[in-house]
């Protein structure tokens, strides 16, 4: 797959490119099935199925103040996208300037003139350019002018629900993460890097846990979570705390997860944890040793969890 993120200046054109565009944030069922049908008509006309996303987010530069906590990082995204089987990204660089281009110039100079789209697919409630004027309805008309076809796909329903980015947001930040999941068609998960930490899970409460630094700006609500851990390609049970650790004084707050069945030091590793289903709120407790035994119990719970799903 290619990566392009200056398309202006790549002199071979793609042949025959079948495109979408958007933000794809989470690359969620929704989009799964747009990139489906883009690369099944692209093969079909031997052609390049392309996706035309943009970085940052549109909303960090229009207003800072609305942008949403993203569920992928930029790295993660490209990776979901590429393995979706897409051909070619291309991502351009959202600034001020772009942001000021109009609907129809996008589509004329860069989609139309710079790429020579044959076909674009998108979701029925996409719009995009300036004042988010771009629309299903001006993209059928600009291509009877300009000679691509245009095909509009109806939104994807999940228990009668229309999948969106902003509500999979919405449900990981309440930590609904079981129900994140139905929506993306995988885990929610974070990747990270471990770090050192306070040294109380295995001191004090006997139970050893990995604190994780991450990029990903979209944690689940606090509280304690069943998850599965990837440490060097191999899964593993996990338990994680996400909060604030009211039971001690300085109350800092840390994401760390207890590994099951895996012995060995991790700081500096790069591990993801994939979160499955929260079990409980974070709770001060009146002693270490009250702490001890319900993580004993959490992790028994967890365990069950995890060999039933």
């Amino acid at each position: 797959m290619k990566v392009i993120d200056k398309i202006e200046k790549t002199h071979k054109k793609l042949p025959y490119p079948v495109l979408t565009l958007g933000n794809f944030d989470g690359v969620h069922l929704g989009h799964q099935a747009i990139f489906k049908k883009l690369i099944a008509r692209a093969k079909k006309m031997n052609g390049t199925s392309v996706v035309y996303t943009f970085v940052p987010h549109p909303l960090r530069v229009i207003a800072p103040e609305r942008a949403p906590r993203l569920l992928t990082t930029y790295k993660d995204k490209i990776y979901l996208i590429k393995k979706t089987g897409i051909d070619a990204i291309i991502c351009a660089n959202f600034t001020k300037k772009f942001a000021t281009i109009s609907a129809e110039s996008f589509v004329r100079d860069m989609l139309h003139k710079v790429i020579g789209v044959k076909e674009i697919i998108i979701g029925e409630n996409y719009n995009f350019g300036k004042g988010r004027k771009g629309s299903p309805e001006l993209l059928k008309k600009l291509g009877k002018q300009l000679g691509f076809k245009v095909t509009v796909l109806d939104e994807v329903q999940n228990n009668n629900v229309t999948l969106s980015s902003s509500r999979i947001r919405t449900l990981v930040a309440k930590g609904k993460v079981d129900e994140a999941a139905a929506m993306l068609g995988r885990l929610y998960s974070i990747e990270g890097i471990v770090i050192e930490g306070a040294k109380r899970g295995k001191r004090l409460l006997k139970t050893p846990t990995a604190n994780l630094l991450t990029a990903n700006e979209l944690l689940p609500k606090d509280g304690v979570y069943a998850v599965r851990v990837e440490v060097n390609g191999i899964m593993y049970g996990g338990a994680s705390n996400i909060g604030h650790n009211p039971t001690f004084k300085d109350k800092k707050f840390s994401f760390e997860t207890h590994i099951l069945d895996f012995k060995g030091n991790l700081v500096g590793k790069t591990i993801r944890v994939h979160f499955v289903k929260r079990i409980r709120d974070e709770i001060k407790f009146s002693s270490v040793n009250e702490l001890s035994d319900q993580l004993k119990k959490d992790i028994a719970e967890i365990r069950n969890i995890l060999e039933t799903q």
